[in-house]
Order: structure tokens, then C-alpha cells, then sequence
């Protein structure tokens, strides 16, 4: 019995692997790093189209990551014309990024590809096998989700 998890848990570690090593070669919008890519929905994700935009520091936050390699990566995209700063009205020292229209154009179109390469997924394997996977991910989801809490 024991044999049998483990060996089961070696099957899924070389499956999690396997997308670990697919994911990392390239991103999910053409012509940008994997790091800039997740920039660009977190700051699609963090403000409202209302908005002027969100600070430096608080993408740093949400990302965990340190300010001057989020600012280095926001005149990445800047340069692409992804995104732009505009001074904050209520502190002119602080800048906020917002997302352009060209931005806002890659992710809606990233959206749509991703979306059809998930619905050519449940093609593959149908739509009772896709229907399980979902379930066991929504699963793995909890399980994770629960340890994290407990630790």
C-alpha cells in the first residue's frame, strides 16, 4: 500500500515537473519573459478601468517581489508600449502604472488563446475526463491550500 503512494506520488511529481519544464519556455504573451507576462495581468488584476493605476511598491507586494526589479520590468514593458506612468495626484512623488490600449489588446488576445488551448484540452481528452481533471485540481487546490494554512 505504501509502495503503491509512493510510487504514484513519484508518477505526479514527474508530471508536475513536466509542466514546470513547459511553462518556463516562453510566456503567455508573445514576446515578453514569463516575469513580465505575470506583471501585466497582476496590474490588469489589481485596478479598476476607473483607476489611475497602481504604485511601484504595491506591485512589489502583491508579487513579492523587490521594487527595483518591478521597475526594471515596467520600463520593459513600457518600451514595448504595454503600459504607462502617470504622476499620482495625491503624492507627486509616488507614479502609477496603468495598463494602454495596445496592453489591454495582448491580454485580451492571450485571454482568448489560452482560453482555446484549455477548451482543445477538453477536446483531447473529452469532456467526462476534462470534467475529473477539474475536480482533481479543485482538489489539489484544498489540499495545498489547507497545509498552507496549518503551517
Amino acid at each position: 500500500m505504501e509502495e503503491d503512494i509512493s510510487l504514484t506520488a513519484q508518477k505526479l511529481l514527474k508530471s508536475i515537473n513536466e509542466f514546470r519544464r513547459i511553462s518556463k519556455h516562453g510566456s503567455p504573451i508573445e514576446g515578453l519573459t514569463h516575469s513580465e507576462a505575470m506583471l501585466v495581468f497582476c496590474i490588469k488584476k489589481n485596478i479598476s478601468s476607473d483607476e489611475a493605476g497602481i504604485k511601484t511598491s504595491e506591485l512589489s507586494r502583491v508579487l513579492k517581489v523587490a521594487s527595483p526589479t518591478i521597475t526594471q520590468q515596467i520600463n520593459n514593458l513600457e518600451a514595448r508600449g504595454y503600459v504607462e506612468r502617470n504622476a499620482d495626484k495625491n503624492d507627486r512623488r509616488a507614479v502609477r502604472i496603468k495598463l494602454t490600449e495596445a496592453g489591454e489588446d495582448v491580454l485580451r488576445k492571450t485571454f482568448k488563446a489560452f482560453n482555446e488551448m484549455i477548451e482543445g484540452l477538453v477536446r483531447y481528452l473529452g469532456n467526462e475526463r476534462g470534467n475529473e481533471l477539474a475536480d482533481l485540481l479543485a482538489d489539489a487546490v484544498t489540499y495545498f491550500s489547507e497545509i498552507k494554512m496549518n503551517s
